[in-house]
C-alpha cells in the first residue's frame, strides 16, 4: 500500500534558528491508516501539522500529501486535507449552522453534498444548530470542528490534539467516530499527549524535542522493551521513590499512579520466561528492607506505551548528551 502522507528529513527552527522545533523528522502514513503522533506539549507535533497543511514552510526536507508536494502544490493540498487545530478556531459568534455553511462555501460545496460522511456526527450537534459556537460544551465544540474539517470530504484528516481538555466520555466518543471515518477510507493522522490513546492507533510515531524516537505499531513498540519491569509501592511511596532512585543498582525509577516503575542496572536482555525475575525481586525487596519500608509490594509487570516512551526518551537524551560532548 502506497504512502498517502510522506515526511522526509523535515527540519524547522524558530527565532532565527535559535529554537529547533523539528529535527530531521521522517515518517510515512499509508492510505486509509489511522496514524498517531505521540508526544508531550512542545515536542513538535503542531509544527509538523502546520507544515503538512501548507501554512508553514520547513527550513529543509520534503513532505507530500496524496502525491502533492506541500510547497509546490499547496493549492491542491488545501482542497484534499481536513485540519482540526488543537485550539478551537471556529467563529465563536456564529451559530453551529452558520459555521458549517461558511466552511462548506469556502470549499465550494454544501452540507448536504457530503452528508453521508458527517451525518452521524452532524446528528449529534443538530439540536444545537442555532446556538453560538462559543456557547457549546467542549465535547460539542469538538464535534462541530470535526464536521467543519470533513465538510469537503478530504482524503487526509489531520487532527492536532483533538481530545485535549474534553471529558473522558467525549474522548471515547471521538475515537469511535475516528474508527468509523477510517472505515470510509480517510487517512487520519492524530496527535495526542495521551499515551492511552496511542494504543487506539494502527501505527504511532513517538516524538520528543522535535525528534522521532520510534515508528511502529503500539504492540511492536511495547514488545521491543528490552528488560524486565517492576511495579512497587509502600506505606511511604515518596520515600520509596527517592530511595530507589538513589540506589546504585537501579537503572530507572519513576512514579506511575499509585506505584513506581523500576528497572535494574547491569542485567542482560533476557527471555521473560527465565527465573531472572526471582533474582531481581530479591534485590528490590532487599533495597526496600534496608531503607525500613513497611507495606511493601513489588511485582513484575508487562511494560506499556508509557514505559517504552520513557525508555526511548532516556536513550535519546543520552545520545544527545554524547553528541554535545563530542562537539565541544
Amino acid at each position: 500500500m502506497h504512502a498517502t502522507v510522506s515526511v522526509q528529513e523535515i527540519t524547522k527552527t524558530y527565532d532565527k534558528g535559535k529554537v529547533l522545533a523539528v529535527d530531521k523528522v521522517s515518517f510515512d502514513v499509508k492510505a486509509g491508516e489511522l496514524f498517531g503522533l505521540i508526544g508531550a506539549d512542545g515536542a513538535g507535533k503542531s509544527t509538523i501539522f502546520r507544515i503538512l497543511t501548507t501554512v508553514l514552510l520547513a527550513d529543509s526536507g520534503t513532505a507530500s500529501l496524496a502525491g502533492y508536494d506541500v510547497v509546490k502544490d499547496y493549492r491542491e493540498i488545501r482542497n484534499r486535507v481536513g485540519y482540526m487545530p488543537g485550539k478551537f478556531s471556529l467563529y465563536q459568534d456564529l451559530t453551529v449552522q452558520e459555521n458549517l455553511e461558511f466552511f462548506a462555501t469556502v470549499f465550494g460545496t454544501t452540507i448536504e453534498a457530503n452528508m453521508d460522511l458527517i451525518k452521524e456526527i452532524y446528528d449529534q450537534i443538530k439540536p444545537f444548530s442555532n446556538r453560538r459556537a462559543g456557547k457549546l460544551s467542549g465535547g460539542m465544540k469538538q464535534k462541530l470542528a470535526l464536521c467543519c474539517a470533513l465538510i469537503h470530504k478530504p482524503e487526509v484528516l489531520l487532527l492536532d490534539e483533538p481530545t485535549t481538555g474534553v471529558d473522558v466520555v467525549s474522548r471515547k466518543e471521538f475515537w469511535e467516530m475516528l474508527k468509523k471515518l477510517k472505515a470510509q477510507g480517510i487517512t487520519i493522522i492524530v496527535s495526542t499527549p495521551y499515551m492511552d490513546e496511542a494504543k487506539l492507533c494502527e501505527r504511532i510515531a513517538l516524538i520528543q524535542n522535535g525528534r522521532i524516537m520510534s515508528v511502529d505499531t503500539p504492540a511492536n513498540i511495547i514488545r521491543a522493551y528490552p528488560e524486565k519491569l517492576y511495579a512497587a509501592k509502600s506505606d511511604d511511596i515518596y520515600k520509596l521513590l527517592k530511595d530507589f532512585k538513589s540506589h546504585p543498582e537501579i537503572d530507572r525509577c519513576f512514579a506511575f499512579g499509585e506505584y513506581i516503575h523500576i528497572s535494574l542496572k547491569n542485567e542482560p536482555t533476557v527471555n521473560r520466561q527465565l527465573p531472572t525475575a526471582n533474582r531481581q525481586l530479591e534485590i528490590l525487596n532487599r533495597i526496600a528492607a534496608e531503607n525500613n519500608h513497611t507495606g511493601i509490594q513489588i511485582k513484575e509487570i508487562e511494560p506499556g506505551i508509557e514505559d517504552s516512551f520513557i525508555l526511548l526518551m532516556s536513550q535519546n537524551n543520552s545520545t544527545s548528551d554524547f553528541k554535545k560532548s563530542m562537539e565541544k
